[in-house]
């Protein structure tokens, strides 16, 4: 509760979950250069930004381009934005809201790049997957044409449904590996970008887990489709996520 307390008195948080957003409208949509960052540089998404290391971390290295970190956690990105505070990151903003209604707080083109970390695979439910066709059409509303989506993820199922989905749709794809530290074949940019380690991946390489990345573009034309294709299902515990199936495979 003290960290919520906090957090409404933070210049860098916006808190807009869909009970809030179904009776207040965001007025600053379209308008975060203007009103917000008061600059003309690019917006950087992180979807699902836990305690917000990542968006910390990209926002230091670049402090040219705008970040903004999205989740619902309230008491994880009370970390981020007391850090990004502490610290005098202007160009790092942090929206508490339901990924699901992401649309409603950007105007079209306002986006240039997305990044999805260590999302949940929801292997049971397509749909709820940040990579799904639903949340893609979803970007496409604010995301320019051909606009870039980062994925790093140590989930092998998300990792290979994500696969087969850009391959279906013929999505362009930039840059992909499926073991990001023991490959040389990344551009020096990527490789830079890539360094920062949150502290659950940390954890998950200390566990032997191969971290897997992805990165390509997301044109507005042409119908999106899922992929007709069955995945195994990752085969070990994450931290705080299971399987919750008894199926080996899932669509």
């Amino acid at each position: 509760m003290a960290k919520f307390a906090d957090m409404e008195t933070y210049e860098n948080v916006f808190q807009y979950p869909y009970s809030v957003m179904e009776h207040v409208p965001f007025e600053m949509k379209g308008y975060w250069h203007e009103q917000y960052f008061h600059n003309d540089h690019p917006i950087v998404l992180e979807l699902g930004c836990g305690k917000g290391e990542y968006t910390i971390g990209l926002a230091q290295q670049y402090p040219d381009v705008n970040f903004i970190g999205v989740d619902i956690k309230g008491a994880r990105m009370w970390t981020g934005a007391t850090q990004a505070l502490n610290e005098g990151l202007k160009n790092v903003a942090f929206l508490r809201t339901n990924i699901e209604i992401i649309d409603r707080f950007f105007a079209p083109d306002e986006v240039q790049e997305i990044w999805l970390t260590f999302s949940d695979p929801q292997m049971k439910n397509p749909r709820k997957r940040l990579t799904s066709t639903w949340f893609l059409e979803r970007y496409r509303h604010f995301l320019v044409d051909g606009g870039i989506i980062h994925l790093k993820t140590d989930s092998n199922f998300l990792f290979t449904y994500t696969t087969c989905l850009v391959e279906h749709n013929q999505l362009p794809l930039l840059e992909k590996t499926d073991d990001l530290y023991h490959t040389s074949q990344l551009s020096t940019l990527t490789s830079q970008l890539l360094s920062i380690q949150t502290y659950y991946e940390s954890m998950w390489i200390a566990r032997g887990l191969n971290i897997k990345y992805m990165k390509f573009r997301l044109p507005h034309k042409g119908q999106l489709e899922e992929p007709d294709v069955e995945i195994e299902l990752d085969d070990y515990r994450s931290y705080h996520r299971d399987k919750r199936s008894s199926k080996d495979k899932a669509r």
